[in-house]
């Protein structure tokens, strides 16, 4: 089963529900700002990803701006602040058969199923 880690907010992360919805693919949304993922979660999905905290964060967001931009931050510190604040995890990140991708642009998560 294809699982999404979705943001309803985000127009990259609508684009792929409405991708798999017009191929009537099915898949779990999970709404990670409502439920945030554990650290436990976000390991394994950093894991699936081949990714570091540091490569999944948005470093655009002005949250990350404010609070962490110019600062030393070690691969446990960007851990926590996802964790601490998951507007701040790229999105959305698509799970499916043991892997993992960032589905941009919205079209990528067809080749990848």
């Amino acid at each position: 089963m294809l699982t999404i880690y979705h943001n309803a907010q985000c127009s990259k992360s609508n684009g792929v529900c409405q991708l798999l919805q017009q191929e009537k693919i099915p898949a779990t949304i999970v709404e990670y700002l409502e439920t945030p993922p554990t650290a436990a979660e976000l390991k394994h999905l950093l894991q699936l990803l081949g990714m570091k905290a540091s490569e999944l964060i948005r470093k655009n967001e002005v949250l990350f701006i404010e609070q962490f931009e110019g600062k030393a931050l070690s691969e446990e510190d960007y851990l926590q602040a996802m964790i601490q604040y998951p507007i701040l995890i790229e999105r959305p990140i698509v799970v499916n058969n043991g892997k993992a991708i960032i589905a941009r642009p919205p079209e990528k998560v067809l080749s990848f199923i």
